[in-house]
């Protein structure tokens, strides 16, 4: 997980339908330095309509987010990547303060009523409902955290998180 500005980006020949490389400028690290401690390229498949995402050079800083293969780091349409200024405070707090903390949890999303977890380390994830996904309010204002119980649950605020309560008035 990585903020980044692409500062360049080119077609790689390689596997049958091509590769786009970005190359980045990379910000912030939030996650991943135990695998590779720094990025200066993107590989992403080189159509939208075979999941590759496409990047703007020189205009935008990036959140993106993405796996890293064979000392390669890969993202596309199922990863999650947004400009950066297009982030919620929500979303940026959460990034450097609140989702290291939901890294023991699993996130499963709802597609239709009703929606259960089936592990205390689940957290349901609603915005799914309404076609919304990483747009959705729910990805916007609140973060999925393991409390001291083992249970994980959203949380939304500013104050630091009491683990030992659920609000249920939040998803």
């Amino acid at each position: 997980v990585i903020r980044a500005k692409v500062v360049g980006k080119k077609l790689m020949k390689d596997g049958p339908f091509g590769t786009m490389r970005y190359t980045v400028k990379q910000m912030k690290m939030y996650r991943g330095f135990q695998i590779m401690p720094h990025v200066q390229y993107i590989y992403t498949e080189a159509s939208e309509s075979l999941c590759g995402v496409k990047l703007e050079v020189n205009k935008y800083q990036y959140l993106i987010t993405g796996r890293v293969y064979e000392g390669k780091v890969y993202t596309g349409l199922c990863n999650w990547y947004e400009k950066w200024d297009r982030l919620t405070l929500s979303q940026r707090k959460g990034l450097n303060h609140r989702y290291h903390l939901g890294c023991g949890c699993k996130i499963r999303p709802c597609y239709y009523l009703p929606c259960f977890a089936t592990s205390k380390s689940e957290c349901i994830w609603t915005d799914m409902l309404s076609n919304f996904g990483h747009s959705g309010y729910q990805a916007k204002h609140y973060a999925c955290i393991q409390r001291a119980d083992g249970y994980c649950s959203w949380y939304r605020g500013w104050a630091p998180p009491d683990k030992t309560i659920i609000n249920a008035t939040d998803p």
